[in-house]
């Protein structure tokens, strides 16, 4: 069976996307899917970087591990190679949408659209500028939208 292949997508894959792609890829392992992972940013700023080191010590803390991970910038193949791309906020969902092909039959939406929360907002928070509490708030936020992505693609039998 062909796996499913999904993107993590935020602003410059150093705190977010790589963040939502460690989660997720450990989920993905328990759930006997055929899932594969990757994260990407719109912005070129940190291509070939780790992700920040607080997003990396703030997902060890919770067994996850995300420091070989490497910052790239989103590509047009992206849209031929995944078949479900996760924008992190927004402003990346709308982004994403610009460079879109038009022919691409990738699903675009924002990750937290499988939040459990009832939540106003729908962005995953940037916690660049944040102290450590921001970097866990994004680590509740990804863990759960991750177990009802787990979840939506069981239940569809992917």
């Amino acid at each position: 069976m062909k796996p499913i292949k999904v993107l993590f997508v935020c602003l410059g894959n150093i705190c977010r996307s790589p963040t939502a792609e460690a989660v997720f890829s450990d989920y993905a392992k328990n759930s006997k899917l055929n899932l594969q992972v990757d994260s990407a940013g719109t912005g070129a700023y940190h291509i070939g970087d780790p992700p920040d080191p607080r997003s990396i010590a703030c997902a060890s803390l919770r067994g996850y591990k995300m420091s070989h991970l490497k910052a790239r910038q989103i590509q047009v193949e992206d849209f031929y190679e995944f078949d479900h791309i996760l924008a992190m906020d927004e402003s990346n969902l709308a982004n994403i949408l610009d460079i879109k092909p038009i022919n691409s039959e990738a699903k675009i939406e924002l990750f937290l659209n499988y939040s459990s929360k009832k939540l106003k907002d729908l962005s995953v928070p940037d916690p660049y500028w944040s102290g450590e509490d921001g970097f866990n708030t994004v680590l509740d936020l990804i863990e759960d939208a991750s177990k009802n992505l787990i979840k939506y693609y069981q239940d569809r039998n992917l």
